[in-house]
């Protein structure tokens, strides 16, 4: 069958016709050598956007975290993260392995924040041989694994001073940072005033082909940049890549609001089928997450199933992740919310009646 929605992720989204325009006739030289002039243009302007003084492009959120990790920490060092961070449990653990560092995990809050308490509490005592070193505190926002909740500018402030005052900075996934933006009303660069660095993504909602950025001080990218060219993501031409990038800033960050209604058109709706789990109230952004009733089957079950009627969704753990983007309308969402009811009322039925 046609596939009629992908709710798999965002990463689905392709370039505008805008971004296969400006890619058919971008400038380029080798961005190695500092010399592709798109590449240039497009750092220039995310570092404008968040407020930093430098930024990098990199291959993908995963690449850009990794950097940040790398250029702030020595291997034996320890990372402090969010339970649920991105950076822990869905890229293939490459702080560690590549960078010889050590994550340590604290709660993250219903949205996805960190309390300040308990960040205070992680960091390890300084010059106590028996602990690693604290060498970084790491934030997401939006978080992931939380609905897509927004951190909020007093919320990452809070964190920030506390890790600060300790003499530790902070690194940014800010994957989706623009999402929280529109979502809050408020300019990234203000989102991402306090942290020392972070990472976004242009290939995401923002529907760019590939890249991600990572920013923060001229001395913080020129140490990223000789990480990332040891990690082999050093790349040529690639103000063709960026040309897209320039495009998705420029043009694509107020539609996500368009996400957002839609996400909540879905959410809504899923609340109101019986047999799926599911609170509209913790739904902000573009992500939600619901569960199936036991007593139907189980997410991997209704996932299949899913999918036989065209609708593409990911399942994790026990629960199930859609995902709205640019793709995804209106007309699609009522079209995978028909699917998701018809695909309950047959499981239910083979269940004999469970979890009516």
């Amino acid at each position: 069958m046609t596939n009629l929605v992908d709710l798999r992720s965002d990463v689905v989204t392709h370039p505008t016709q805008a971004m296969r325009k400006a890619m058919y006739e971008a400038e380029v030289g080798d961005d190695v050598s500092g010399e592709d002039p798109t590449v240039n243009r497009l750092e220039d302007l995310a570092a404008h956007v968040m407020g930093k003084e430098a930024a990098l492009l990199v291959s993908s959120g995963t690449q850009g975290n990794l950097l940040g990790a790398l250029a702030n920490c020595r291997s034996g060092d320890e990372i402090i993260a969010g339970a649920d961070a991105h950076l822990f449990w869905n890229e293939s653990a490459g702080i560690s392995a590549l960078g010889g560092v050590q994550m340590r995990l604290v709660p993250n809050q219903s949205q996805g924040a960190l309390d300040p308490v308990d960040v205070e509490a992680a960091i390890r005592p300084k010059n106590d041989v028996h602990y690693p070193p604290t060498a970084l505190v790491c934030l997401e926002n939006t978080q992931n694994r939380r609905n897509g909740g927004v951190v909020t500018v007093d919320e990452t402030a809070a964190v920030c001073r506390v890790a600060h005052d300790h003499g530790v900075p902070v690194h940014l996934d800010g994957a989706r940072i623009f999402n929280a933006a529109v979502y809050l009303e408020t300019p990234a660069r203000e989102l991402v005033r306090d942290v020392d660095d972070v990472t976004f993504c242009l290939s995401k909602g923002l529907s760019a082909p590939v890249g991600s950025m990572l920013c923060g001080s001229g001395e913080f990218i020129a140490e990223a940049r000789r990480w990332r060219k040891m990690v082999g993501g050093g790349m040529r031409q690639a103000g063709v890549i960026a040309a897209a990038g320039i495009v998705a800033l420029e043009t694509m960050i107020e539609r996500l609001a368009q996400d957002h209604a839609n996400a909540r058109r879905l959410s809504e709706g899923l609340a109101d089928i019986p047999g799926l789990l599911h609170d509209p109230s913790e739904v902000q952004t573009n992500i939600l997450f619901f569960r199936v009733d036991p007593a139907v089957g189980t997410a991997s079950q209704f996932t299949r199933r899913l999918a036989d009627r065209g609708v593409k969704v990911k399942p994790s753990e026990d629960r199930i992740r859609m995902v709205v983007h640019r793709h995804v309308d209106a007309a699609a969402v009522d079209a995978a919310l028909l699917a998701a009811s018809e695909t309950v009322k047959e499981m239910r039925r083979e269940a004999g009646g469970a979890g009516s």
